[in-house]
């Protein structure tokens, strides 16, 4: 993975960690009964940007140690970095507006905060499938 490439993944997941610490403005304000809404959800908002923030920069420095191609490498670096967007986007709105999208319809509202979760679902398990098999082939030994 070219050098500008990786430096994006550490910009996003960075970015990404500062959503999820914004979330828990909100998450301690409803804890200590100071705004209404679902603890849970805030929480959930609140740990969706910490991790998945945490696992663009995991892969970010372990990327030199990868296997890829040109393509797949932007394939895998750009995966992760919408899977992170949108789940911490989509876990935020769903505590926002109280809808948990754990399937379609219902309202636009949770329809969107499913379909966020879903691209989500998929561009982890892209970008989480590229790992494996790039670590699987053996990456440089430097």
């Amino acid at each position: 993975m070219d050098a500008r490439l990786q430096t994006r993944m550490v910009f996003h997941g960075a970015v990404v960690i500062l959503l999820g610490l914004a979330a828990g403005f909100p998450f301690a304000f409803v804890a200590l009964e100071r705004m209404p809404g679902s603890e849970r959800a805030w929480r959930m908002a609140h740990m969706e940007g910490l991790l998945n923030g945490l696992l663009v920069l995991a892969v970010a420095a372990v990327a030199p140690r990868l296997r890829l191609g040109t393509g797949q490498a932007a394939v895998l670096a750009w995966s992760l970095i919408v899977t992170a967007y949108a789940n911490v986007v989509a876990a935020a709105l769903g505590a926002a507006l109280d809808v948990r999208g754990l399937e379609p319809g219902g309202s636009v509202a949770n329809t969107l905060v499913y379909l966020l979760f879903m691209i989500a679902v998929v561009a982890v398990v892209v970008g989480l499938s590229l790992v494996a098999a790039a670590s699987r082939r053996g990456g440089r030994t430097d």
